[in-house]
């Protein structure tokens, strides 16, 4: 049995949503992440898209069922005292694949072991399994005080889970605004679309992650914005339409809605120049990064390309691009997991 001892904690996280190449809908999942001797657990995946089961969204009964479970205090519905470690973000139950782990009392402590990947009742831990992940001894003290202060104390009410996340649209394009803020609701970020935020409550205010300017919106107007969300102390990241093309506008969203600290972000970096036909992306750790090329024709008509999805390893990589992709007004975005980036093509 395993002797060394790692910390373990619990860290807000992310799986980005979005509007794919081919049109389908990628869901936004806020949740916690386990962070294992102070790294993401699931940063150790490399080539997966996947939660936690201590998500935002659920009720809060189901929640704390999903604690217990991790307190060793309910039982799994899972054989061979295997437990959910990450789910898919999607849907509920193994069928898309689940990764599950072992999780065991040792006296005192609490032990995570042979960690796999399954879609049914019983997993092949050889064939399936991440055998450069865990095992992992924790105090137990320090494991069960870091999930209990999600339960509620006694006579005490729930402790507030996350809020959805919510962007306000700012601009007179009402069909441009509609269609974003219509796509942001599917994949799950509220969104309201306004003509003026200067005067709204600050209370108001601080609900949003996110704020849209449209490209009319005047430069006087921008920073009427800017303040009041100020004097509302809110952290709120304000963004400039790049373009009309909803799926770019949801990417940029999904960007200023991220607040993963910068030592714990995979994708540092993108930069893409037509003339070179390359792209920049530089990764803090090894994952699978998916490209997208963007462009509005002379007719106004969208057209996406997929043009790169592979694992890549920590460092900046050069990727040559298609330059049919990005003739006229372009966009590149890059996608992890749990990251977009996007960034116009450089001429």
């Amino acid at each position: 049995m395993i002797s060394e001892y790692v910390t373990f904690g619990l860290a807000p996280a992310m799986r980005a949503g979005g509007v794919l190449a081919d049109g389908t809908y990628q869901t936004h999942r806020d949740f916690l992440d386990f962070v294992v001797d102070g790294r993401p657990l699931l940063a150790r995946l490399a080539d997966l898209d996947a939660v936690s089961p201590l998500a935002a969204g659920l009720e809060p009964s189901v929640f704390a069922e999903q604690v217990r479970r991790l307190l060793l205090e309910a039982e799994s519905p899972l054989e061979g005292s295997r437990f959910v470690i990450y789910g898919c973000p999607e849907c509920e139950g193994p069928a898309c694949g689940a990764v599950t782990a072992v999780i065991e009392r040792d006296g005192p402590d609490v032990v995570w072991r042979d960690f796999g990947r399954q879609t049914d009742q019983t997993p092949d831990v050889e064939r399936d399994g991440y055998h450069g992940i865990g095992p992992y001894r924790f105090r137990g003290e320090e494991y069960r005080a870091a999930l209990e202060r999600l339960l509620p104390a006694d006579g005490a009410p729930a402790p507030e889970l996350p809020a959805g996340p919510r962007a306000l649209l700012i601009g007179q394009r009402a069909a441009v605004l509609a269609k974003l803020a219509a796509a942001l609701r599917r994949i799950g970020i509220g969104a309201e679309i306004t003509l003026d935020a200067a005067c709204a409550h600050a209370d108001e205010l601080r609900k949003y992650g996110a704020v849209v300017f449209g490209r009319t919106v005047g430069q006087e107007e921008r920073d009427a914005v800017r303040d009041a969300f100020a004097a509302a102390r809110s952290d709120a990241v304000c963004v400039t339409a790049l373009t009309p093309l909803v799926p770019v506008l949801v990417a940029q969203v999904e960007q200023a809605l991220d607040r993963t600290p910068h030592d714990r972000r995979r994708l540092l970096r993108l930069t893409a120049v037509a003339g070179g036909a390359e792209a920049v992306v530089e990764i803090a750790s090894a994952c699978r990064v998916r490209l997208v090329a963007h462009r509005l024709d002379r007719l106004s008509r969208h057209h996406a390309r997929d043009l790169f999805d592979d694992v890549l390893h920590p460092g900046a990589h050069r990727i040559p691009l298609d330059t049919r992709a990005l003739r006229g007004r372009s966009f590149l975005e890059a996608r992890t997991s749990d990251a977009v980036l996007v960034t116009p093509v450089k001429r």
